[in-house]
């Protein structure tokens, strides 16, 4: 079976381990900052997901195949139980870990999603990924130039060409793997994530310019995560822990005791 790329910092800590889960497009890289100012409290592991970063590909995606990996990523790290955080698709991923395997939570930590079906949001995106032509771009400066025909806001495709590498073949490609994101899209984005409840101590964090947790999904959220808290970071928007970093952080400290 295979395990999931991560970083760790702060191993030789003994406090309960945090891990982190970023969202769609993104690597465990985008958490650098945040892993390692935790590092100094508790043992943190930024992860990438499937099909994500330097972790392995496959042509699976569903939110039940994302939980199963952060098990076997436990077990083979000899972790009985964390912290764990996700934002976005990472939130969905731990949500339904947490449901699924809700011994092996201790605090759960949600970054700008609910559980519910989102409608399709990204087609833009993966068009304008899928239009870059690997075999005529030579550089960095190549790919953005074609993904600005597509996405107008340049925060964005600097957040996606931050994939690119270049291959054994010597030619750029994406570290993510675009065929499954494109083609089981929809079983991750526009499903909600299974019913089951998590008992366990949950926080909600969102982005105060953001419109992915609405306060009208508070009430279908308790009804999967009774003890949900919710909390608002200001001045930021989808992308939290980016755009205003010091008080989400201070936020997640405060929620693990850890200030």
């Amino acid at each position: 079976m295979e395990i999931l790329n991560s970083k760790i910092f702060g191993e030789n800590l003994s406090s309960t381990p945090l891990l982190v889960f970023h969202g769609l497009f993104g690597m465990l890289d985008n958490w650098g900052t945040f892993g390692k100012d935790f590092g100094e409290f508790l043992p943190t592991y930024l992860i990438d997901l499937r099909n994500h970063g330097r972790s392995f590909h496959s042509a699976e995606m569903s939110h039940d195949d994302l939980a199963d990996d952060i098990l076997r990523y436990m077990e083979h790290y000899g972790i009985q139980k964390a912290h764990i955080l996700g934002h976005s698709l990472g939130g969905k991923a731990v949500m339904q870990f947490a449901i699924k395997y809700p011994e092996k939570v201790e605090k759960l930590i949600v970054v700008d999603i609910s559980p519910k079906a989102y409608p399709p949001h990204h087609q833009g995106i993966i068009k304008a990924l899928e239009t870059v032509d690997f075999n005529t771009v030579n550089s960095r400066n190549d790919v953005e130039t074609v993904l600005s025909q597509y996405i107008p806001e340049r925060s964005t495709i600097q957040f996606l060409t931050k994939n690119l590498y270049w291959d054994d073949n010597k030619k750029l490609n994406w570290r993510f793997n675009l065929k499954t994101l494109s083609e089981k899209y929809n079983q991750f984005v526009s499903n909600a994530i299974k019913f089951g409840v998590f008992e366990g101590e949950t926080l909600f964090i969102a982005g105060e310019k953001s419109n992915y947790i609405l306060p009208q999904d508070e009430f279908a959220i308790k009804q999967q995560f009774p003890k949900a808290q919710f909390s608002t970071v200001k001045n930021a928007g989808h992308w939290v822990q980016a755009e205003n970093p010091v008080d989400f952080a201070k936020i997640v400290k405060e929620f693990l005791n850890i200030v």
